[in-house]
C-alpha cells in the first residue's frame, strides 16, 4: 500500500508539472516506482529483523510427505497446511524464511509481506491468529482471505499455522 501512495504522488506531480508525458510513459514510470517501492519495503523488513533466523528446511516434509505422515506435531501440521494449495496456500502470496528452500516447492509469491521474523512482528500470539482468522478486521482493504470467518481453515488448522509461523 505504501508503494501505491508513492506511485499516486508521482503521478500527481507528473500530471501537474506541464510535462507533456503520454500515458505510456506515465504507466511505465508508475510500474518502475511500484517495483522500487516493493524493494524498499522488503529491505525495510530485512533491516528491522536482521537476526531473525530462517527455519531449517531439513526437518520439513514435502507436500507429498505431509499427506503420508502419521500423527505429525502441531508445527509440522502448520507447515503442511500452509503449503497445501487446497488449504492455506500461503505461498501464493507470501515468501517464507525457510533455508534452504525445499526443491519440491515453487517460490513464494510477492503480493504480501514476507513471512519472516513473525515472533518479532507479532509478539502477541492472539493478534497473529486474528490476522489469519480475518485480516479484514485490522485492514478492511486486505486481499488476504478471511480463513476463519469463511471457514476455509478449521480452528485447529489456524492454530497449527500460527504455531509454525512463530518458529520463523
Amino acid at each position: 500500500m505504501a508503494t501505491r501512495g508513492i506511485a499516486a504522488a508521482m503521478y500527481a506531480i507528473i500530471g501537474h508539472t506541464g510535462v507533456a508525458a503520454n500515458a505510456y510513459m506515465k504507466n511505465r514510470m508508475l510500474r518502475t516506482i511500484n517495483l522500487v517501492g516493493t524493494a524498499v519495503v522488503i529491505a525495510f523488513f530485512a533491516c528491522q529483523f536482521p537476526n531473525s533466523p530462517a527455519v531449517a528446511a531439513e526437518g520439513l516434509p514435502t507436500d507429498k510427505q505431509c499427506v503420508a505422515m502419521d500423527n505429525p506435531d502441531k508445527i509440522t501440521k502448520g507447515w503442511c497446511t500452509s503449503i497445501n494449495r487446497s488449504k492455506g496456500d500461503c505461498l501464493a502470496c507470501h515468501t517464507m524464511a525457510v533455508d534452504p528452500w525445499p526443491e519440491s516447492l515453487t517460490a513464494g509469491g510477492n503480493i504480501a509481506q514476507p513471512l519472516a521474523a513473525i515472533k518479532q512482528r507479532f509478539p502477541e500470539k492472539a493478534k497473529l491468529r486474528a490476522q489469519i482468522w480475518d485480516a479484514t478486521r485490522s485492514n478492511p482493504r486486505s486481499v488476504m482471505p478471511p480463513f476463519g470467518r469463511h471457514k476455509i481453515l478449521t480452528e485447529d488448522e489456524i492454530d497449527n499455522i500460527v504455531g509454525f509461523l512463530l518458529t520463523i
